[in-house]
């Protein structure tokens, strides 16, 4: 649990859309005050809110499988896995506009992605999905979309290659 990762963002907004249906779990460790706080929206909101502080990488692949939504509202993110992970399980993730995230969600196509790394932001987009959660034809393409896309190693390489061919073909006089 960490600022960068928009962590203090999810419990603000979360606490903000406590009259919305909705269901949080937050897997991890980290910023010890951010894991007091996570704890603490846990027992205010306790039909709503699991904590986990814990590193498990079965139960994150358990969570990713039986979430709808993945909420990344990260201050800056050089790549970002999380997010491709989800993709992978059918979880849409919810991402803000940054690094890798930016290059690896798509607005509406693969998942939610949103602009201002604040509280409202985050609640705007999250009211955003859970209105769109309820337009079952919708949001079953954002997951299928989402499942389909591929972040191989074999895909990037051959992109590389691609790309590698045409400057050496440009360079040739």
């Amino acid at each position: 649990m960490d600022r960068q990762k928009g962590v203090d963002l999810v419990l603000r907004a979360m606490k903000a859309l406590k009259t919305q249906e909705w269901q949080l779990v937050i897997l991890g460790t980290g910023d010890l005050s951010l894991e007091q706080q996570a704890l603490e929206l846990e027992k205010q909101l306790p039909e709503k809110v699991r904590i986990l502080t814990r590193f498990d990488e079965g139960m994150a692949r358990r969570i990713y499988g039986g979430a709808d939504c993945l909420l990344m509202p990260s201050r800056y993110e050089p790549c970002g896995l999380s997010q491709m992970i989800a993709m992978r399980y059918g979880c849409v993730p919810l991402v803000r506009a940054t690094g890798g995230l930016k290059d690896t969600v798509r607005h509406l196509e693969t998942g939610i992605v949103f602009d201002k790394p604040t509280v409202k932001g985050l609640t705007e987009a999250t009211r955003g999905a859970l209105k769109l959660y309820k337009e079952k034809t919708i949001w079953t393409q954002l997951q299928k979309n989402a499942m389909q896309q591929d972040f191989s190693w074999s895909r990037s390489a051959l992109k590389y290659f691609n790309l590698y061919r045409d400057l050496y073909n440009r360079t040739k006089v």
